[in-house]
């Protein structure tokens, strides 16, 4: 998919499915700021951004990441969001002559940029359950890209199964943007690992409510690291965002973390419960903070979205997704009161169509 029409459609996020002054489960960040105490570390920052941030923010930024994910500083890039990160290694394809292959369906940012620095892409698309199959990683593919746990279909992978994509002489991207909160970490997470040619992307801006400061890095092998690192600008990262790697990997976030898994866990929980009993289609057993569900049977996919938007519900529309289609919609999971205006803005929707 090389046309305008198909990059238009990689191109697609959940902020342009918002609904102004709707609920939102379009967007897959969690709650509606920082916490108080993030908030107060990055305010107690202000007053330095006369000058140019500092070498020892950077070096103390890049030791926290370390420290959390048990690697040296070597095996770390601090970058501006993930979305930085899937850029760099677009050029870095580019540059040494790779051809990628991508699974999906799944987060459309890395075939965008790998598309957008003319690396040859190939895609691995995954039928519903969406379970990683590293066999169908065509052979002469020397860049792969996966997500853990893949948006939008909430699956998560077996750090088992990721792993066998690596191999020497390949770059395999593991896009771990919501690995933080999935119920044991441990055992999916890549992050650490001393494989070759290995990539894991987090994102800080998800769990901590931080997407309008653009924050998060890579752990793995120093010799990519060091080759996407070469050629970025002086300063890529500003002093609020060298402080706030530092705060979400620190004793506070670290103390936080167990009850934001559980609280997440739990509104997926009751959210699974309150869609079931109203007929609402789950496509796969969810696993990350969103859920990927059906449109009803019978209705127009695309007015029935529209309907819930002209009712003040904002959803994520799949038909961007490669492998998906107009009648899956991903929801972010969120707190009971809201769940029960979707299902009721739901309900009522689908009555009015089939009237």
């Amino acid at each position: 998919m090389t046309d305008a029409a198909g990059l238009d459609a990689l191109r697609h996020h959940g902020d342009a499915d918002l609904v102004p002054g709707g609920r939102d489960f379009a967007v897959n960040v969690r709650g509606d700021a920082p916490p108080g105490w993030l908030r107060a570390r990055l305010a107690a920052r202000v007053g330095d951004l006369a000058a140019y941030p500092g070498g020892d923010d950077d070096e103390a930024a890049v030791a926290a990441v370390a420290a959390r994910h048990g690697v040296g500083p070597e095996r770390v890039l601090l970058l501006g969001g993930a979305s930085e990160g899937f850029h760099l290694l677009a050029d870095h394809a580019a540059r040494r002559g790779l051809q990628a292959a991508v699974f999906h369906p799944s987060f459309t940012e890395p075939e965008l940029e790998l598309r957008r620095a003319g690396v040859p892409v190939e895609r691995v698309v995954l039928d519903a359950p969406f379970r990683l199959d590293p066999a169908a990683v065509p052979a002469e593919a020397d860049l792969v890209v996966v997500g853990n746990p893949t948006n939008p279909t909430s699956v998560l992978h077996p750090r088992a199964d990721v792993a066998a994509l690596c191999r020497p002489g390949r770059v395999t991207v593991v896009d771990e943007a919501f690995c933080d909160v999935v119920a044991d970490e441990a055992s999916h997470t890549l992050a650490g690992a001393a494989l070759p040619g290995l990539v894991v992307l987090r994102s800080l801006t998800k769990t901590w409510a931080l997407a309008g400061l653009r924050v998060g890095y890579a752990v793995g092998d120093p010799a990519v690291l060091a080759d996407l690192a070469d050629r970025r600008p002086h300063w890529p990262l500003g002093t609020l965002q060298l402080e706030a790697i530092r705060a979400c990997l620190g004793p506070e976030a670290e103390a936080g973390l167990a009850a934001i898994r559980a609280e997440v866990a739990a509104q997926r929980t009751a959210m699974l419960r309150a869609l079931g009993a109203a007929g609402i289609a789950v496509v796969v057993p969810p696993e990350a903070p969103f859920v990927l569900v059906r449109t009803p049977r019978g209705v127009d996919p695309v007015a029935f979205r529209e309907g819930l938007a002209g009712r003040g519900i904002a959803t994520r529309r799949c038909d961007t997704f490669p492998g998906l289609d107009a009648g899956h919609l991903r929801l972010a999971v969120r707190e009971g009161t809201m769940v029960n205006e979707l299902v009721a803005a739901w309900r009522a929707v689908t009555e009015g169509m089939r009237r």
